[in-house]
């Protein structure tokens, strides 16, 4: 069977090109089984081009025995579906081969792993010999390194934890891997440039590093954004953004000077425009990781690379901060460059006619590397880079025959990557250089030149070139609606082959080549399509052809949203609006139509808090997948010293002790978030569809539900009178008066009060999604007064009420948000509204009421 470059490709028998990873029950094809505890054999999961031409990364499965290897298949398949949504992956994927190195484990896990059941094994031998530093003694250990230490007391988990006298190392073990099994079915060197590892780990505890040989934890919730991470790290040749250098505490002030790091400074905006230095092009925009994009100013982002203050980073967040968010713009401006250069190899890959003098009447052309959501820009000139641009009829050709050039003429071709401010705007540094850090969009990682002279001799008839595709974008799962898709054919030296696209039957029309056809400038109806094309000779009498097909997927995932149980619901039209006190969980369940997909591939869910920069959906930290939900608190929720799913200032990740920052501290004080929040959420299929963001919003309150000492439910005829504990109307329908004695509690929800509500004196009064029809007086209530999502009907008078922080976080927030008395969110007064002599102002917490009436006193401003 004739197989192109890009079609399946043996490996040792592996499976082919751009496969998922197989998953459970799936039977695995070509690579022999393993011949015991050590042995390897190679899976080819995506290969777009030879290793020679391409960035090449080899996951290594560490720490699993032979029936656990189709768990370590499911974590590399949730691996790589992740990485492939986040760019510059999501785009350049196809500048990058993977292949998976299954090898046998005689023991699960890894070492020193802190949180193994039972206590971290010091003994523990893996073939990779992967090691938690200091993970045998410090139970917040998440480095994972070779273990490189034979003999003695010490090694790298902890005293004790050197590999026994004789015991190859890490470093002896992955490279023995890549010479016996790797190199030989790739064709290039262990040690090349352009390879990259990443050991994959069989446990659920967070851990990782970065380097040429990068780790991640397989079972990690977060374990796909660690691996990313230590890319950036890798591949980005960038720094950690941290604040610390040991969690618990803040890392110290960082000595004057500015930093090596191209993503750190100590300048200020002004300085860094003015010494047109480091990411001075990207000031003020907005940080695809959330934020305004700033430097050394007052407004700017204080702390990274260790060091708690005196020193900035250009965004709020971004995957070096803490993972889960995107690369903002300055790193993915080095991401980009690093993988679109291979790495080390510092150039854009292309194939083309041999350069020096070719026949007057024969064809040349270039064969470009193909980003996935937009083209490579050919030009042609006679004379010169200087010289008459011509513009041919298919770019990527130029036929002389058509051009009768005297001997002599050089014919210039510059490929170009469109990166720069004109063209995908996400490369900005203008330089021709290719260095890790100031690799332009001018430069050899995307700007390739070629040169030809033409000779005196004519071009012989070429009679022996098929009439065949030699490569094309992958076609073993869908493409993406917006894809631009290629097929590059053979090339004979005296015409060029013709190509014909047709989409569900239909011709398509390709301008500027017909080995491109750009699917996103043709607005697809949603759904599945056919996608053919088909290369013929017009020189063939036998009317010889090949052609490709593509599942076109252009149905986009979504990521449906289940909440936890609200206080109440308020009307805000079509946006969801729940209310809660503290904050509240959301479980996501990203989905997709699997039409031309094999088996079931990983979807990945994304949300976004208040605008403030995608972040991946992982379930929680430390908590079983996919079954956990994500938590947002006011504070967030401390899992070994990080804080996840913080709703107040500096976003949804931060490390534990900035929580407790005053007014003086960097980027301080922390303020808990308390308030009105807009949730936006979306699926990305494994094609890379990106879907339609839904959204909600959700207010947070502080406070707590009370305990019911009494219920009420249902008809209630005549007045109610709570004397003491806490007496709750749920779904109750009163056709009298309530009246709270003092030191009383009441909570009404989902209920309706024909009559009055009067208290004098009580603890605490709570109504949720209620009405009340009647006259509303409470006074001289000692612990306070929440109401949301309710209808008031006649006058409402709050008089002399206390309204106690029930935290140290609404304390925190009256010190250093804003003093708060009556909580009124969402609510609607028909009559008036009076408010005196409260503890603070009436307190809305961005959730606006509908005031029909007046409004004075304390609820004046609301």
């Amino acid at each position: 069977m004739r197989r192109g470059v890009a079609a399946l490709f043996s490996m040792a028998g592996a499976a082919g090109l751009l496969m998922s990873v197989p998953t459970a029950g799936e039977a695995q094809e070509g690579p022999p089984e393993w011949s015991g505890v050590g042995s390897a054999r190679l899976v080819t999961l995506q290969e777009t081009g030879p290793a020679e031409e391409r960035l090449n990364l080899v996951i290594m499965c560490d720490g699993y025995q032979a029936d656990e290897m189709e768990k370590c298949r499911e974590d590399v398949d949730r691996n790589q579906a992740v990485q492939w949504s986040v760019e510059p992956f999501r785009t350049y994927r196809h500048y990058v081969n993977v292949y998976l190195l299954e090898i046998v484990s005689g023991e699960s896990g890894v070492r020193c792993d802190p949180d193994e059941e039972g206590g971290p094994d010091p003994d523990k031998l893996t073939p990779l010999r992967l090691v938690y530093q200091d993970g045998c003694v410090d139970p917040l250990a998440r480095g994972t390194v070779y273990n490189n230490a034979v003999g003695g007391d010490g090694g790298p988990g902890g005293p004790g934890t050197a590999l026994p006298e004789g015991t190859p190392t890490g470093d002896e073990q992955r490279t023995m891997y890549l010479e016996d099994y790797v190199a030989p079915e790739i064709g290039i060197p262990a040690d090349a440039d352009n390879l990259q590892t990443l050991a994959i780990f069989n446990t659920s505890t967070y851990g990782g590093i970065g380097g040429f040989d990068a780790t991640t934890s397989g079972g990690s919730p977060q374990g796909p954004l660690i691996s990313m991470h230590e890319l950036g790290h890798s591949l980005g040749t960038m720094q950690d953004e941290y604040p610390y250098s040991s969690r618990p505490e803040p890392g110290p002030p960082h000595e004057d000077g500015e930093p090596d790091s191209f993503h750190h400074t100590q300048m200020s905006s002004e300085e860094m425009i003015a010494n047109e230095a480091k990411w001075w092009r990207w000031l003020g925009e907005e940080s695809e990781s959330g934020g305004v994009i700033g430097a050394a100013d007052a407004d700017g982002h204080e702390s990274g690379v260790y060091s708690g203050s005196n020193v900035w980073r250009p965004s709020e967040h971004s995957m070096m901060r803490w993972i889960g968010f995107y690369f903002d713009q300055i790193g993915r401006e080095h991401m980009t460059g690093r993988i679109a250069g291979q790495r080390l190899e510092g150039e854009m890959n292309l194939r083309n006619t041999p350069e020096g003098e070719v026949p007057r009447d024969g064809v040349l052309w270039v064969e470009t590397m193909q980003p996935r959501f937009h083209e490579i820009d050919v030009e042609w000139r006679i004379g010169g880079p200087d010289g008459e641009l011509m513009e041919p009829e298919d770019d990527r050709y130029l036929d002389l025959a058509e051009l009768d050039l005297e001997p002599g003429t050089v014919v210039h071709a510059e490929v170009r990557d469109p990166v720069g401010p004109d063209g995908i705007d996400w490369v900005r540094n203008p330089s021709t250089g290719s260095s890790a850090t100031d690799s332009g969009y001018n430069g050899p990682r995307y700007v390739q030149t070629r040169e030809w002279a033409v000779g005196s001799r004519t071009v012989q008839p070429d009679t022996s070139t098929p009439t065949e595709f030699t490569s094309w974008t992958p076609n073993d799962q869908p493409v993406a609606g917006d894809e631009a898709v290629y097929a590059v054919t053979a090339h004979p030296g005296d015409r060029v082959l013709d190509v014909a696209w047709r989409l569900d039957g239909a011709a398509v029309d390709t301008p500027g080549t017909d080995r491109n056809l750009d699917l996103g400038a043709l607005d697809l109806d949603p759904g599945t399509h056919e996608l053919t094309a088909t290369v013929t000779d017009p020189a063939a009498p036998d009317g010889a052809s090949d052609t490709v097909r593509w599942t076109v997927d252009n149905a986009l995932p979504t990521a449906p949203r289940t909440l936890s149980e609200p206080l109440t619901t308020l009307d805000a039209g079509d946006v969801e609006h729940p209310v809660y006190f503290e904050g509240w969980d959301m479980e996501l369940e990203p989905q997709d139509d699997r039409t031309g997909y094999d088996g079931e591939p990983y979807v990945v869910g994304e949300f976004r808090l208040d605008g403030d920069g995608w972040y991946n959906y992982f379930g929680f930290p430390e908590e079983p997948m996919p079954d956990s939900p994500f938590r947002f608190r006011q504070a967030g929720t401390e899992v070994k010293a990080l804080v996840y799913g913080n709703l107040g200032t500096g976003g949804l990740s931060k490390a534990a002790f900035e929580q407790d920052y005053g007014p003086d501290d960097p980027n301080g004080p922390f303020v808990p978030g308390y308030g009105t929040h807009t949730v936006e959420h979306r699926a990305i299929d494994p094609s890379g569809n990106i879907g339609e963001a839904e959204e909600y919003q959700a207010t947070v309150l502080p406070g707590e539900s009370l305990d019911c000492t009494s219920t009420v439910t249902g008809a209630r005829g005549g007045d109610i009178l709570v004397a003491d504990g806490v007496t709750c109307l749920e779904n109750a329908r009163v056709s009298g008066d309530v009246t709270i004695l003092p030191g009383a509690s009441l909570v009404v929800r989902d209920s309706s009060i024909e009559g009055r509500l009067v208290a004098d004196g009580a603890d605490e009064i709570q109504l949720f999604g209620s009405t009340v029809a009647g006259q509303v007086r409470v006074s001289g209530t000692t612990s306070g007064i929440t109401a949301a999502g309710n209808t008031f009907a006649g006058s409402v008078s709050l008089t002399d009420n206390a309204q106690v922080p029930p935290n140290e976080w609404a304390e925190r927030f009256s010190e250093f948000g804003q003093a708060y008395g009556p909580a009124l969110a969402g609510n609607t007064f028909a009559g008036q509204l009076n408010c005196t002599g409260n503890s603070a102002a009436a307190h809305d917490f961005e959730a606006a009421n509908d005031i029909v009436g007046s409004a004075s006193g304390d609820c004046a401003d609301l």
